[in-house]
């Protein structure tokens, strides 16, 4: 079978219609069309009902998406497999949100290679929908998030509760505004656990945690950021944690396919990211 109609078909589920993953194919609409209808010709069974609100799965559609999700994958494992670099016997590729890598999938990196030196790493970092989209068409083995969907096929794994702390600046040469609140998007869950308990008007917003710590450590401020991160500055006398503030949990989760299971490395990788935020 050809895979442009697994992927075509898998990108109509995650859009919702055939325009839209048009779009973000970057073909025409009469292309994923043909490529539906070939593929449901193939399998002598209708895949989706369109209508006004886009396109619904059949049951023979729901039937067949695990393994059109297996098939890409296993075409992009393939891929990953034969260009494994000389000296290595596998590759693992991995991707985080951008505020995961320093330091926690840094450590891992380094961990990867004291402990697992045959195999290659690609690792990559990118948006949460971004990276679940290269997991679900398998050129990621392991995304590791702070709010997963859920999809089907694939494993959820808790890594860590880490938690979010309000902390403020300690420098003493900064202007009036050292107490302005720098409110970060945490995500939903946060918004909706902080509530009425905000310190304050956010005097800025960013919608990434290590901007909004730099912006503080440099231009002072109080803001809510994750304890891992802040711990090294607190020692340093550089930020204070503000007394009496809530704390707010921010899990962290490995998603994966399940049947990567059955793969020695992605086990091994998942073990060192385990080790490394313990």
């Amino acid at each position: 079978m050809d895979i442009d109609r697994a992927r075509t078909f898998l990108e109509i589920i995650e859009s919702g219609s055939f325009l839209s993953a048009a779009e973000r194919l970057h073909v025409t609409q009469t292309t994923v069309s043909a490529r539906i209808r070939t593929l449901e010709d193939e399998l002598g069974q209708k895949l989706f009902v369109r209508n006004r609100n886009g396109a619904q799965l059949t049951a023979a559609g729901r039937e067949f998406q695990r393994y059109a999700q297996s098939m890409v994958q296993l075409w992009e494992r393939a891929r990953h497999q034969l260009a494994i670099p000389a000296g290595r016997t596998s590759i693992v590729a991995l991707g985080g949100e951008l505020s995961l890598w320093n330091p926690l999938l840094l450590d891992w990196l380094v961990w990867m290679r004291k402990s697992e030196p045959q195999v290659a790493i690609r690792a990559r970092v990118g948006l949460p929908d971004q990276l679940l989209d290269e997991l679900r068409t398998g050129v990621l083995d392991i995304a590791v998030l702070y709010a997963p969907k859920l999809l089907q096929g694939f494993t959820v794994k808790l890594l860590q509760e880490e938690r979010l702390v309000l902390v403020r600046s300690k420098a003493r040469d900064i202007d009036d505004g050292a107490a302005d609140y720098v409110h970060v998007d945490w995500g939903p869950l946060f918004s909706a656990q902080h509530g009425e308990d905000r310190p304050g008007e956010p005097g800025l917003a960013v919608g990434l945690g290590p901007l909004g710590l730099s912006y503080i450590l440099r231009a002072g401020g109080t803001g809510y950021f994750r304890k891992g991160a802040v711990l090294p500055h607190l020692a340093a006398g550089e930020l204070e944690l503000v007394e009496g503030a809530p704390e707010f949990t921010y899990p962290v989760y490995a998603v994966y396919p399940e049947a990567a299971s059955e793969r020695a490395e992605v086990m091994a990788s998942l073990r060192g990211l385990i080790e490394v935020m313990e």
